[in-house]
């Protein structure tokens, strides 16, 4: 007779889907599949029908390539945002960290990733070659590179900034108030505000 591991083929198949997410492991995902069980019906169908609308409607903003659910992001569409000032970051999440320490009024540009050989992830692949496209059609004044401080973020810096050097812009890094090999997410928010006031200016040699 088969030893089966969970008593449900469903039960397995929903823990085996939920496993594959960063950083949650087989028991994890089982113990919030059993938890949400419990809850009743309700609200697995909620969870499950807000999923299903993600990913039949989710929208990338047609400008900074954030999650929208419009064609333009509220943070592009708001006027009062300062245009001259341009945020360069990975991706979403850490958008959404510099957000949260309320000391940015500019706009962002979302790259998709970072420049990473050794994953095969190449500049082709990112969001460059729609940030030349802003550089030519908006009143940029200051790219500000917010990467990760890793190898892949001051790789991705240096070949924007070669690429786009030739542009009459300011090129700046927040301070490196953050620890090297440390993810932008992940930092503090007091740390991370400090870094973006206290930015310097970049010139393809600094560290």
């Amino acid at each position: 007779m088969e030893n089966k591991q969970y008593p449900s083929t469903l039960l397995e198949k929903a823990v085996l889907e939920l496993s594959k997410l960063p950083g949650i492991g087989q028991k994890t995902a089982f113990r919030l599949v059993m938890h949400m069980l419990r809850k009743g019906k309700e609200p697995l169908l909620n969870l499950a029908d807000s999923l299903s609308n993600l990913a039949q409607n989710v929208k990338y903003c047609k400008r900074c390539f954030s999650i929208s659910d419009n064609d333009i992001c509220d943070i592009c569409a708001n006027m009062q945002r300062d245009s001259s000032l341009l945020c360069v970051v990975e991706d979403v999440n850490d958008l959404m960290a510099i957000e949260k320490t309320h000391q940015f009024n500019g706009l962002y540009h979302v790259l998709g990733g970072l420049i990473s050989p050794m994953d095969g992830i190449t500049p082709s692949q990112l969001n460059i070659d729609a940030l030349q496209a802003r550089l030519e059609n908006e009143p940029i004044k200051e790219i500000i590179f917010a990467l990760s401080a890793t190898v892949e973020g001051d790789t991705t810096a240096f070949f924007i900034f070669k690429k786009f050097q030739h542009y009459p812009i300011l090129f700046s890094t927040i301070a490196k108030g953050i620890a090297i090999g440390n993810e932008l997410e992940y930092t503090d928010e007091i740390t991370l505000a400090r870094s973006i006031i206290h930015r310097l200016v970049f010139d393809g040699k600094s560290k």
